[in-house]
């Protein structure tokens, strides 16, 4: 854990008593802050007491005694309108921030020059942060890895000298971090997301600015309108800009050419990686992902040999296009985590002869979008409530079976990729919510790798337990 030392004496109201709002609060407490602490759920509040944590309704507090408070990333800030704690802080003149807030203060008390890569972006931003994270620790180098993804921030080791922070940050908890100052911020790109919480487009992008504008170097994708326009005015500021790209070759910057990355800085132009034989990053949206992570890491030291052997042992994330195992020339993968035809899409797009498992809890529009990679998909097989909807969908274009249930559709959908002479995949990505079968996607994920592993003549890549994936 991390002990909040800067609040050390001083009042601080916290709303939100999930996971991560209970551990900053008790990184407050361990840092000397006095908290009082409060949530719309009496089940959280009743929980918080039993840890010891001071719970009050903030309604009734003083707040003119309060020096700060802490909102949890989950709770409106501004849309579709401020949650009612908000406007009680605003009246006190009170800062409103999060835990992201608090770890930068601790840094910049205590180890300031260590370094921190903060990442986020609409998409990709949790692969790349976990590769970053495994390059670093691969090369032997102190690595903490947290924010978004995994651990909450303030149950990270404390910053010290030659200690690596790798942070991934929501829109949320950026802009309930004024002072964010990465040593490296990557903004991957930029499409509507979250605008129930932001309200418009401009607004969304204008926060997610605000990672890299405060950062020593700033780290952004340039295959968008937004980001593009984002890395000149970072750039105009006076900031260091690294541009990077998966479309088109830069001046300046790292981009990929097909499966290469090159980077190029004053007129010169070097290969730096190739991903081509690296199964968790194939696809262009990785070429993206592991140019923003090379950058990063060059930034903070690491050598090019170092990235290179990092790159190639990366074990991807589990249920997002996760290779899992082989049965002689097929090989399974695991992206239970593509829960609508949007996020199906990159994984489809990244092999040529696929035995597609799909289908779920449909969302509006089906998969009308995924068309186009249709003549990759060798044959379907559809489970779940979506099974009918999909199989119209795919029509005359894609054979296809009603499977109904995933370990049936796995059992059919080996027999007939290991009879195919010319290689293939058996791939589970649903481009479907779980819930008419599964509690979450990580779940019915669990479950394909589990029904895999009871494959005859099956060679595991990951590791697997009773209950799940390990």
């Amino acid at each position: 854990m991390i002990a909040a030392t800067t609040f050390k004496g001083k009042k601080v109201a916290l709303f939100g008593l999930g996971g991560s709002g209970l551990a900053t609060a008790q990184a407050l407490i361990a840092g000397g802050a006095d908290v009082l602490a409060w949530d719309d759920n009496p089940d959280s509040v009743s929980r918080a007491a039993s840890v010891g944590i001071t719970t009050s309704d903030l309604r009734t507090i003083d707040w003119a005694r309060i020096s700060s408070f802490v909102l949890s990333p989950g709770v409106p800030l501004t849309h579709p309108k401020p949650h009612w704690t908000v406007a009680y802080a605003k009246a006190a003149g009170v800062e409103i921030i999060g835990d992201i807030e608090i770890f930068v203060r601790e840094r910049r008390a205590r180890a300031p020059d260590s370094p921190f890569i903060a990442i986020t972006g609409t998409n990709g931003k949790s692969t790349t942060t976990a590769l970053i994270a495994h390059i670093l620790s691969a090369s032997g180098r102190d690595t903490q890895l947290g924010g978004n993804i995994g651990r909450a921030v303030l149950t990270l080791d404390e910053p010290q000298p030659g200690r690596y922070f790798v942070v991934e940050c929501s829109s949320y908890q950026i802009d309930l971090a004024p002072t964010l100052n990465p040593t490296a911020g990557i903004l991957l790109n930029l499409t509507p997301d979250h605008l129930d919480r932001h309200g418009t487009m401009q607004h969304y992008a204008d926060v997610k600015e605000r990672l890299v504008a405060g950062a020593q170097t700033a780290i952004i994708g340039v295959d968008d309108s937004y980001c593009a326009l984002i890395a000149d005015r970072v750039d105009r500021a006076g900031t260091k800009v690294i541009r990077i790209s998966k479309r088109q070759p830069l001046a300046d910057g790292l981009y990929a050419e097909g499966s290469a990355i090159h980077l190029a800085e004053q007129g010169k132009n070097s290969l730096i990686a190739e991903l081509v034989e690296i199964q968790t990053l194939r696809g262009s949206h990785n070429a993206q992902n592991a140019a923003a992570a090379i950058a990063a890491c060059l930034v903070v030291g690491v050598s090019a040999e170092e990235i290179r052997v990092g790159l190639k042992s990366f074990p991807g994330l589990k249920h997002r296009m996760q290779p899992v195992a082989r049965r002689r020339q097929v090989l399974f993968v695991n992206d239970s985590k593509a829960t609508n035809a949007e996020a199906a899409a990159p994984a489809l797009s990244s092999y040529d002869r696929i035995y597609w498992i799909a289908g779920g809890l449909p969302k509006e529009g089906g998969i009308a979008s995924l068309a186009p990679l249709f003549p990759r998909i060798v044959k379907a097989y559809l489970i779940g409530e979506a099974a009918s909807s999909f199989a119209a969908q795919l029509g005359d274009r894609v054979p296809f079976e009603i499977s109904d249930r995933l370990d049936r559709a796995l059992a059919h959908a080996a027999k007939d990729a290991d009879a195919d002479t010319e290689g293939s995949v058996v791939m589970l990505s649903p481009a479907c919510a779980s819930f008419d079968q599964y509690k979450n996607f990580e779940v019915r994920g669990e479950a394909f790798v589990g029904h895999v592993a009871e494959l005859a003549e099956v060679s595991m890549l990951v590791e697997t337990s009773s209950t799940g994936v390990k």
